[in-house]
């Protein structure tokens, strides 16, 4: 648990020793056991690895997959700045806690969490990296960030399936266009005939094997270029 400007925050960690972080954001069901298991992979590939409970202001914890109608609200009410300032708590408790500078520490987010991940980005200066998986409400909804997109100072890598309604063509094709004006490596993958939550081995209705492992093939090329661990 850390301390955080609005009251203490559950963390779950895995990995040690590493002098290298990556911090994991939720999807809009909370840190479940598939958000403690992608966890855990990153940690296994030499990070330290977290994952803050960003739903710790309304004290939900989890909800299940089939709770989507309650879980809209709740991220609904998570806006830019209880983003900022959560995510801003994990990155100064690395550096405090494990001595792991902002610059050794990059971001991945699912879902609302890729939300989450993108507008953590243009607020925290010198993080390593950033990864966005299918983070709907980027381009359009009353917490969009797109138009901060300018104060993206690191590497940046969306992955978006093609058929995911949350994240419509046009909104795709606009963050496309931020990204090319950046001047930092920034990319955006569109994999066809995938929908929302395409890489979470925890829905098979939803998961599409071939399209998650490119993803993740493309997340760790990143994660090994961005932020290489020497361990």
């Amino acid at each position: 648990m850390i301390e955080t400007a609005d009251g203490p925050m559950n963390v779950y960690r895995a990995g040690a020793g590493a002098d290298a972080a990556v911090i994991v954001l939720q999807e809009a069901f909370g840190v479940n056991d598939h958000i403690r298991d992608v966890t855990r992979r990153i940690a296994a590939r030499g990070y330290l690895a977290c994952a803050p409970d960003l739903f710790h202001r309304n004290g939900i914890g989890v909800l299940g997959y089939e709770q989507h109608a309650e879980a809209m609200p709740l991220i609904g009410a998570i806006g830019v700045d209880a983003i900022v300032t959560d995510v801003r708590a994990v990155v100064a408790d690395l550096a405090e806690r494990d001595g792991i500078p902002a610059e050794r520490v990059a971001v991945v987010g699912f879902c609302f969490g890729g939300r989450a991940a993108f507008t953590a980005a243009t607020a925290i200066d010198s993080l390593a990296g950033t990864v966005v998986f299918y983070g709907p409400g980027i381009a359009a909804g009353p917490h969009a960030v797109l138009d901060r997109a300018g104060r993206l100072d690191a590497p940046i890598l969306v992955h978006v399936g093609s058929e995911d309604p949350t994240i419509p063509a046009d909104q795709v094709a606009a963050i496309d266009a931020a990204l090319a004006r950046l001047p930092v490596p920034a990319e955006q993958h569109v994999y066809p005939g995938s929908g929302h939550a395409f890489a979470c081995d925890a829905r098979p209705a939803r998961y599409d094997s071939d399209a998650a492992a490119l993803a993740w093939e493309r997340t760790f090329a990143f994660l090994d270029k961005h932020l290489p661990t020497t361990g």
